[in-house]
């Protein structure tokens, strides 16, 4: 058995223990059922509580939990809002959560995957030190994905690294568009002659 203070009381039975406890106005709590013997402490169980739901509190707060944060873009978005959404993929990074990166594709830009492959790639080239790549890219039905994580050692080190420099200024390429050249007119259908077919 325990005292209040910590000290030890020696070994007793249980109805010479409690009696103990309450001549102190004190509860008698079973520490250690599994030793042998039993280790009991005399202690206000209230106060007992109460200290150990602000240690879980306290052990919670300290505790980080690690989010999953998403960035969408299409395959024509402008250099300045590509760098607005590399920035914000840099600070949750930083923050140290885990970035999803989505690029949507939507009617005849599926035709043109390649533009959201080389936007992924430039994006990860861009953030670069902030993360590392989880997940490759990948399709997701009309969707390109890749999945980013913080880098173990910027954690660590202390003091936020540096945002990358904006790689090469200018636009994102655009869709290759084909020229359409006018038929001659000895090459148009005949019913296209100026009737409007209606």
């Amino acid at each position: 058995m325990i005292d209040e203070e910590g000290a030890q009381l020696g070994i007793m039975p249980p109805f010479e223990a409690l009696k103990i406890a309450r001549g102190q106005g004190l509860d008698l709590v079973e520490v250690a059922p599994t030793a042998n013997p039993p280790v009991c402490r005399v202690i206000n169980y209230g106060k007992y509580l109460y200290q150990l739901s602000k240690r879980q509190h306290e052990a919670r707060k300290h505790q980080k939990s690690i989010g999953l944060k998403e960035v969408k873009m299409r395959p024509r978005t402008s250099v300045h809002d590509f760098e607005t959404k590399r920035n914000k993929v840099v600070d949750f990074l930083q923050e140290g959560a885990k970035v999803k990166i989505t690029i949507m594709f939507r009617g005849r830009e599926m035709a043109h995957r390649n533009l959201g492959f080389d936007m992924i790639e430039r994006m990860i080239q861009d953030v670069g030190d902030a993360g590392q790549v989880e997940a490759r890219p990948r399709l997701e039905g009309p969707n390109l994905t890749t999945i980013m994580a913080p880098k173990k050692a910027a954690g660590k080190a202390g003091g936020a690294p540096p945002r990358p420099a904006a790689s090469a200024p200018g636009p994102p390429p655009p869709a290759p568009i084909k020229a359409v050249a006018p038929l001659p007119a000895a090459a148009k259908p005949a019913g296209s002659q100026g009737s409007s077919g209606g």
